[in-house]
């Protein structure tokens, strides 16, 4: 495999898959859980730039990657970037892909080999910042105890339970504070997609 330099922007996506990746391979479940995680939304961009006109393919090559992946962790060489080795990855799924259902597009998709690495993991990220700012937007209209539990339970993953005792109210307060805040979260949603 060729080795290529790993450039700034790359360096902390670099770092914070193969910090998780190496914990993982040591027996730690939750930071393998977030390694794939996190591997998958850059996969998921990669192959949604690639496969435009086939939008229901994309699924399914990204977890084609993440079993490949998961398949061949043990041959990972820490020598070599994590990001290139993905990439190499996705795309010889792409490039079977292609293959398999004999697509002449093949022959018109980009493979610039120096920066596709690069392209895959910063873009991804970029995306990620881009909806992270669209959501930090539609939880400011909540009031502060809706936003408050669904950031808690939905996003960072705490228990009602553990919810409830660090914003001091009750279990059933939580349950109906993300209830209500989801249902005008939709609701800002709708209004928002039938705006002129």
């Amino acid at each position: 495999m060729q080795r290529i330099p790993v450039n700034e922007q790359l360096h902390g996506t670099e770092l914070r898959l193969h910090g998780l990746l190496l914990r993982g391979l040591d027996g730690d479940a939750q930071a393998y859980r977030s390694f794939l995680q996190a591997s998958s939304a850059h996969l998921r961009a990669f192959f949604r730039r690639r496969l435009q006109r086939w939008p229901d393919e994309v699924e399914d090559l990204v977890q084609e990657c993440l079993l490949a992946i998961h398949n061949q962790r043990s041959t990972y060489d820490t020598g070599v970037p994590l990001t290139s080795w993905i990439h190499a990855i996705a795309r010889y799924k792409l490039i079977d892909w292609l293959r398999r259902h004999g697509r002449r597009e093949a022959q018109h998709l980009p493979y610039d080999e120096e920066d596709s690495a690069q392209e895959l993991f910063s873009s991804a990220d970029a995306e990620a910042a881009e909806a992270s700012r669209d959501l930090a937007k539609l939880l400011a209209t909540l009031p502060a105890q809706q936003r408050d539990a669904i950031v808690h339970t939905k996003l960072d993953g705490w228990s009602v339970r553990d919810t409830a005792a660090a914003m001091q109210i009750s279990e059933a307060s939580v349950k109906v504070a993300v209830h209500r805040g989801l249902k005008a979260l939709a609701a800002n949603l709708r209004s928002e997609g039938s705006a002129p």
